[in-house]
């Protein structure tokens, strides 16, 4: 297949995306949630429509034109992840689009989900069931990504370091506030937060606030996400971090659903958003730099280089690659 056809085809998947019927959609949300109690109908729609929106003509053609692409048809293993619904969707794309093989490695988090994607791309071409094959164990391949967290990852380097790779560690995401923020901004900084419960690298899990900030107007900026509390696995999370912070006398803010304590670290519990205190531009640059390997994304106002607007979090381009490494680059050059 040549290029044209490929990207046609991943057009073709995302219109069969949006056009969903009633009773499909149904069925693939109730697969869904068997593998994952997190993938709730309302975080498969939110994936659904990311990729939905990642699978249009312009956008892939302004995507892949300054790439040197070819049908190089390595074997490319790909490890995914299984955290939010649909995660590992852009590994795959990048590796059939660079005229690869993906050997895909699914996660038992989500099975169902990708294999609707596997199939309805062999549907719409069957001559694409030479790049899209499912498999147990990566074995006699010439490539791999993988995404995990900071153990996996000692585990993928001993096992795959021989081969070119890619592998992903445990990433968050920040946001910066100055206290000027409108209650809308404060709000949209609560989908960042909340959306797939924050269980993804792109939810913020880590505040950056004035000295003396008052979290007043961000709680009730955030309270109409309170409905997360009524999920069980969220509303558990919940009730142990503020039952281990109450026994132990661990200073805290909470709104009823979601806490908040002053920390320097960057990945914080379910439930729990870290926050920590800068007194000028230069001890916040400090504190950014200091945690630039473990920062998927920062949100803030648009006027920050380098950050995007709340709201946006989850919500990447094509271009926006995990942790800053061009995966489309990776694969054209294997």
């Amino acid at each position: 297949m040549e290029l044209k056809e490929r990207i046609e085809a991943f057009v073709e998947l995302g219109k069969r995306i949006k056009n969903l019927d009633k009773d499909q959609a149904t069925e693939l949300y109730t697969k869904a949630r068997s593998n994952n109690s997190w993938f709730t109908e309302e975080s498969v729609k939110s994936a659904l429509e990311g990729i939905s929106n990642y699978l249009q003509q312009d956008k892939l053609n302004q995507w892949t034109e300054s790439y040197p692409i070819r049908n190089q048809n390595k074997k490319v293993g790909i490890v995914m992840a299984g955290n939010i619904p649909l995660v590992g969707f852009h590994d795959l794309l990048s590796v059939v689009i660079s005229g690869n093989q993906a050997h895909i490695k699914l996660s038992s988090q989500d099975t169902a989900l990708m294999n609707y994607i596997v199939n309805e791309l062999i549907a719409i071409s069957p001559e694409l069931e030479e790049q899209l094959i499912i498999r147990e164990q990566l074995k006699d391949i010439d490539a791999i990504i993988a995404t995990g967290s900071d153990n996996t990852s000692r585990y993928f380097n001993y096992y795959f370091g021989k081969y070119p790779n890619i592998i992903r560690k445990n990433r968050t995401s920040c946001a910066i506030l100055t206290g000027k923020e409108s209650d809308e901004d404060l709000s949209k900084l609560g989908n960042d937060i909340f959306q797939y419960f924050g269980l993804g690298c792109r939810n913020v899990a880590k505040l950056y606030v004035p000295k003396g900030y008052k979290f007043d107007g961000f709680f009730k900026a955030i309270e109409s996400f309170s409905k997360v509390s009524n999920h069980h696995k969220y509303n558990n999370n919940y009730d142990y971090n503020k039952s281990i912070y109450l026994v132990n006398g661990i200073p805290h803010l909470d709104s009823g659903f979601l806490l908040l304590k002053e920390d320097s670290a960057m990945v914080s519990p379910i439930s729990v958003i870290f926050y920590e205190q800068y007194d000028s531009e230069n001890t916040l640059q400090s504190l950014l730099k200091g945690n630039a390997d473990k920062i998927q994304c920062i949100v803030s106002n648009n006027s920050r280089p380098g950050s995007v607007n709340f709201g946006q979090a989850q919500q990447p381009e094509l271009w926006d690659y995990a942790d800053g490494v061009d995966t489309l680059k990776f694969l054209v050059t294997l």
